[in-house]
């Protein structure tokens, strides 16, 4: 498998540090409110990139935090006359459910940074004790001076932002890249703590956590692979290399990967432009499906424009497959198709070569009709479209809702009950025979734009 590491800046073989093993960690939301098209963007690529390793059979431990414990988090909830735990365990379970609506899996490990806090102040006392921090009015900071591989991760010119950084730094500091472990403060929430009161860093808790949840031990590196987007690699990535690899002793991933930014209407998403999409408004609208396949449809390292025109037509596409499935609805056996299967993996066994891959699936929609067309009851064939179906479904978490559902999506639940109504109101025609009523109630759905269709057990329905 080969993926693009974002420190050699170039697509290199994957070579796990544990034979059969993967350990990921992705970098979590901060929980301080619902989650956008950016949150969505980075869960649904390393959702992907986990689908992949599991394909190519490795045992993968994966690893997400969430952020519940921070200024922006503080000064909500204080508004909202809250506890943290109260504020924070509502968005996380926003997030959550939002994310299952776009069929991303729970990570093996959901770490929160407030049950870390012990791991975290055992770091910061570790680099005070070899005198690699230091202590000052307002916190704890990392004195990057003391790191001689500072910048090595992301390779940033620090003297870009030279002016702008000492414009507004700590004037205490020792060097204007140093950078907060622990900030000190008497308001609440804060821990205490033998070096002073306070609160972490926002760079600290990924490093705690990642040496407490999911770190090898004498390994080489603490894990295989560390993933988050493209705004995080400078300075939270940097910082957080800086700090574990200076109380570990070794190099904290030996892999970066990063996702690119989405940007709304030509906007790169900001809440400062007032362009974020929220995805709890977006699935009012659209299913979560689609979504996520319009999403994945460009390549996880590329920067993603997001419009509804283009949103539209990825939908088209997605509805090919489904139409697809639908002709073999009522046909649950499957037969294994190595080909498309080795096809479709070894695309996405390229660093997730999305563009090779969906090409390998419209080619395969498209065959399968004309193969269908030319023979419906052709068993073996519809054994192999289940089969690639599922494997589409298990690799990029597309596939996997049931046709005729999937198709119903956004219709009013009045009229659900009214189609269903009409529906029964039919079968029962036909049930008596009066095939004149039932033949006219199908025509009655048919003018509310509703497609049926009768199978031995019951009557299904699509929108036309």
């Amino acid at each position: 498998m080969n993926i693009y590491d974002s420190v050699q800046k170039k697509k290199i073989k994957f070579t796990p540090i544990v034979q059969g093993e993967a350990r990921v960690y992705i970098c979590g939301p901060t929980v301080y409110d619902d989650a956008h098209l950016g949150h969505a963007r980075s869960a649904i690529s390393f959702d992907i990139l986990r689908r992949v390793l599991i394909a190519q059979n490795y045992n993968v431990i994966f690893v997400k935090n969430f952020t519940d414990i921070d200024d922006k988090i503080i000064a909500k909830m204080v508004h909202n006359k809250e506890s943290l735990e109260q504020f924070t365990s509502r968005y996380k379970k926003r997030y959550k459910e939002d994310m299952h609506a776009l069929n991303v899996n729970d990570a093996d490990i959901e770490p929160n940074a407030t049950d870390n806090i012990a791991q975290m102040a055992n770091f910061v006392q570790s680099l005070l004790d070899n005198k690699i921090a230091y202590q000052i009015d307002d916190g704890i900071y990392f004195d990057t001076k003391k790191d001689n591989k500072y910048l090595t991760i992301s390779n940033q010119n620090i003297e870009e932002h030279l002016v702008v950084n000492r414009i507004n730094t700590n004037k205490q500091k020792k060097n204007f890249k140093d950078f907060a472990l622990w900030k000190y403060s008497k308001t609440q929430p804060t821990y205490m703590q033998s070096f002073g009161d306070g609160r972490p860093g926002w760079h600290l808790e990924c490093s705690a956590m990642i040496d407490h949840h999911l770190a090898y031990k004498g390994k080489s590196h603490s894990i295989d692979i560390h993933c988050g987007g493209a705004d995080l690699l400078f300075p939270h990535h940097e910082n957080e290399a800086a700090q574990s690899r200076c109380v570990t002793g070794v190099e904290l991933a030996k892999y970066w990967m990063h996702n690119g930014f989405v940007n709304v209407n030509g906007n790169k998403m900001s809440k400062s432009l007032g362009n974020s999409f929220f995805i709890r408004d977006a699935l009012k609208s659209y299913h979560g499906e689609v979504l996520r396949f319009y999403l994945l449809s460009t390549h996880y390292r590329s920067n993603f424009s997001f419009n509804e025109d283009d949103l539209l037509v990825s939908k088209r596409r997605l509805d090919k497959l489904y139409r697809l499935k639908k002709r073999v609805y009522n046909f649950s056996n499957t037969l294994q198709d190595n080909s498309f299967e080795a096809s479709l993996l070894d695309s996405m066994s390229d660093d997730m070569n999305i563009s090779v891959a969906l090409a390998h699936i419209d080619e395969f929609v498209t065959l399968s009709n004309e193969s269908l067309d030319i023979n419906p009851n052709d068993k073996l064939l519809k054994q192999k479209i289940n089969s690639n179906i599922k494997f589409i479904s298990s690799l990029l978490g597309v596939g996997y809702e049931d046709c005729y559902k999937y198709f119903q999506f956004g219709i009013e639940q009045s009229k659900i009950v009214l189609i269903n109504s009409l529906i029964k109101q039919r079968l029962e025609a036909k049930s008596s025979k009066n095939f004149e009523v039932a033949d006219r109630l199908r025509e009655e759905l048919n003018s509310m734009g509703i497609a049926i269709m009768d199978t031995p057990t019951s009557t299904l329905w699509e929108i036309i």
